[in-house]
């Protein structure tokens, strides 16, 4: 069996996505990913981690809903925009 190896950006994306689905909590599983995320691009992959931006994600607004909707395509298996948004940082 061959292992698939990523980039920084796709090995976050499909990371997050991946926590977000898995988090128990009907509140707060954005900002427990995103740490998360970090943790493990620091540990395991020693690279630095996301630049999330100085805009929150935690309000409503345009960052926030290019974020939504870049979960949302990698529902449905397609990981480019969420790639796009981590590595826009």
């Amino acid at each position: 069996m061959e292992l698939e190896t990523y980039e920084r950006e796709e090995f976050a994306a499909r990371f997050h996505h991946r926590f977000v689905n898995i988090h128990p909590f009907p509140n707060g599983n954005g900002r427990y990913a995103r740490i998360m995320t970090d943790v493990a691009l620091e540990t395991i992959l020693d690279v630095l981690p996301i630049e999330w931006g100085a805009r929150t994600l935690d309000v409503e607004g345009e960052h926030r809903q290019k974020y939504i909707n870049a979960l949302r395509a990698a529902d449905g298996n397609d990981y480019k925009a969420l790639i796009d948004f981590f590595a826009a940082g």
